[in-house]
């Protein structure tokens, strides 16, 4: 045990000043380690071209050439503290450091672990005054004294002759007091001695190479080696770690336990902190020498080296945020990052007026590359989604699109998006930046429950989407070399500033809009173009905080901000986009059975002079409580506060006046800006 954690190798670990090191009880388990922090630990993400685990020569050979190639190099080793623990699918590796866990994602994986010493397995191996061939020259140069008399079994280190014979036992009462061997005649011969220095061979350290599987590794060194079979054990203790005995294989053996993995389990031999180490080539000595066959090594999970409970949580609270091609770029440009929906996107530029104004009177870009993005194709594409959701899709001509909500088996509004049709039998579906991950889960589920004959796509990651809004916008596009440009709700392919796009025609700021979905490898060229090309056009990027005022000024909801966890299409007022009148879609009988009782509330436009009211801000009808806000900005545009809020039902009507903020408030249609939508339809 040391510092209070238990199972721990001295062999594997550095000494330190102030380190406590207390050998394992004998007759009893470890204490418990008292930690006032519960012995929790950070963890740190790492991403690199090339982890080489291993710093030796062949390790630092294998770093040398990846650096020279212009790769990036990240190297681990245990001698230095830091540990590889397991290689999980990713490729992802764990590392264990003295301060801190470490998740490396690297593109290649180089195994550079070495090969460790065949420990003596025969009578009297658990004597002190054992010691491996490599050791000595350690020992010696830390001033260990090795006794008056040493002698060297096997291969020997350099300066030592070894005696002649095999390894049969080793003797003495606690410590070293002789060894035996057997020469080629079948004579025993006693050496007395104060230390055995074994050299039998290795065996290479290759666990973490074996666990790999199909994942990008390359082993190197001596870890790529097959390894010494030692001659079978005929005695003494044969796994230290779990107490296992040579009598302790033949007992499971006899018993009709054959197999490696059988052997390993009734004994545990190879279940200890070392992991098979030092047992493994014993045991499939052993087992070779009463069947006939070497057998494998048995398979090799994570972790490789004992953590603990709190190492083993370290990282499980932290969110991975995803960052579009362009994040760069944004940062470059001054953007305030922020994290919104899953994802780091730019909240604004420094200055609203700009941004908002691009939009309004001149053309704006902004990354909407966040936006879920979803192939669906197959013989029953369009009998699926017409099961799906709640509008029509079948009658979608290709090359149009229709904006859709999608509901759950209740009702409720889970998502909304659009659905654009390819083909006859190939659909590319939207949804919100928050939704998309569900989206793909949602859309399985039903095409294997329907048993439906489609196949889907998850294009959110491989495809980048601009949207190019704004008066100007045909302009800036024209200059980018596309002057053929979708109708309303339309969408189409061209190159533009000769980036392939498919470009979608849709309006979400309430301005003329058109969406550019390209390969997200193109996205940072895309973007330079445009912000080129529009320069005397006043063209501005516009983050979130720009987007969210105003899609507001349009009435547009926001999913999950708008919407509550029990609302249906007819309490936000979009009961056109629930086609009661279909034979069937998920949720259809829950809003036929809910569509009878009277509402309660409703999701209303409201409007008042001066500073906008905070979203939450409660709504009052006299002196009762009347809903809350969602989503409130002050429109420049317009030149008032507009919001939507929830609101109740008062006798069956929804109030006119409200008062919100200590001010009143007035019950307005949506949308509040350019109600025609002669602006977007340009």
């Amino acid at each position: 045990a040391i510092d209070g954690v238990a199972y721990m190798r001295t062999c594997q670990v550095r000494p330190a000043d102030g380190m406590v090191v207390q050998r394992h009880p004998a007759d009893a388990y470890p204490p418990l380690p008292v930690s006032e922090d519960g012995g929790t630990a950070p963890a740190r993400v790492v991403h690199c071209e090339v982890l080489v685990i291993g710093g030796g020569e062949s390790g630092t050979a294998a770093a040398e050439e990846a650096r020279a190639g212009g790769r990036d190099v990240v190297v681990v080793d245990a001698g230095d503290g830091e540990e590889a623990i397991g290689i999980y699918a990713g490729p992802l590796v764990v590392v264990r450091t003295p301060t801190e866990m470490r998740h490396v994602y690297p593109q290649e994986i180089v195994v550079a672990t070495g090969a460790a010493e065949i420990q003596p397995a025969c009578p009297g191996n658990d004597l002190a005054g054992i010691v491996t061939a490599r050791a000595v020259k350690t020992l010696v140069s830390a001033g260990v004294d090795l006794g008056s008399v040493a002698r060297a079994v096997g291969e020997p280190p350099p300066g030592m002759t070894a005696v002649p014979g095999e390894l049969v036992r080793i003797e003495g009462d606690g410590a070293v007091e002789a060894v035996v061997t057997r020469t080629e005649d079948g004579v025993e011969h006693r050496h007395p001695c104060d230390t055995v220095v074994v050299g039998l061979g290795l065996h290479p350290r290759n666990a973490l190479a074996r666990m790999a599987g199909d994942l990008p590794v390359r082993v190197v060194g001596e870890a790529a080696m097959e390894g010494t079979i030692p001659p079978p054990p005929t005695g003494g203790t044969v796994c230290p770690c779990a107490g296992a005995t040579v009598a302790d294989l033949q007992t499971v053996y006899d018993r009709g336990f054959h197999e490696l993995e059988l052997v390993k389990r009734a004994t545990l031999a190879g279940t200890g902190t070392c992991q098979g180490s030092g047992c493994l080539p014993h045991i499939r000595s052993f087992l070779a020498d009463a069947g006939g066959n070497v057998p494998d090594p048995f398979t090799a999970r994570p972790v490789t080296r004992q953590i603990t409970l709190g190492e083993i949580s370290a990282g499980h609270h932290l969110h991975a945020t995803p960052r579009t091609a362009l994040d760069a770029e944004h940062r470059a440009l001054g953007a305030q990052m922020d994290r919104i929906g899953g994802w780091w996107r730019p909240w604004n530029y420094g200055d609203y007026d700009v941004e908002y104004r691009a939009v309004r009177e001149a053309v704006s870009i902004g990354d909407v590359s966040t936006l879920g993005k979803m192939l669906v194709s197959g013989p029953d594409a369009a009998a699926f989604l017409e099961r799906l959701y709640p509008t029509y899709v079948a009658d979608i001509a290709p090359g149009r699109s229709r904006y859709v909500l999608i509901l759950d088996e209740r009702g409720y509004i889970l998502d909304d998006g659009l659905v654009c049709r390819d083909d006859d039998t190939r659909f590319t579906l939207t949804f919100t930046s928050s939704g998309a991950t569900f989206a793909e889960m949602w859309l399985r589920d039903w095409a294997e429950t329907w048993g439906c004959d489609v196949r889907i796509l998850n294009q959110t990651m491989s495809l980048g989407a601009v949207n190019v809004t704004g008066p100007l916008a045909k302009e800036l596009l024209a200059r980018a070399g596309v002057t053929e440009l979708p109708s309303y709700m339309s969408h189409s392919r061209a190159a533009v500033a000769g980036v392939p796009c498919r470009i979608y025609r849709l309006s979400f700021t309430g301005e003329l809009s058109y969406e550019l979905h390209h390969a997200v490898e193109e996205s940072v060229e895309l973007w330079r173009e445009l912000l080129e090309l529009g320069e005397d056009l006043g063209v501005a990027p516009h983050g979130l905080e720009t987007l969210l005022d105003l899609r507001l000024e349009k009435g547009h909801i926001i999913v999950h901000q708008d919407t509550d966890f029990d609302s249906t299409p007819r309490r936000v007022g979009m009961t056109w986009a629930a086609k009661l009148d279909k034979p069937d879609f998920v949720g259809k009988p829950a809003l036929l059975r809910t569509g009878h009782i009277p509402l309660d509330r409703r999701l209303v436009g409201l409007e008042t002079e001066g500073e906008a009211p905070d979203e939450g801000a409660i709504v009052w009808v006299g002196a009762d409580f009347g809903g809350y806000v969602t989503s409130s900005t002050w429109s420049p545009v317009l030149g008032k506060s507009v919001m939507l809020a929830w609101l109740h039902l008062v006798d069956g009507e929804l109030p006119e006046v409200v008062t919100v903020a200590d001010r009143e408030a007035r019950r307005v249609p949506t949308p509040f800006y350019d109600p025609e939508g002669a602006r977007a339809r340009a």
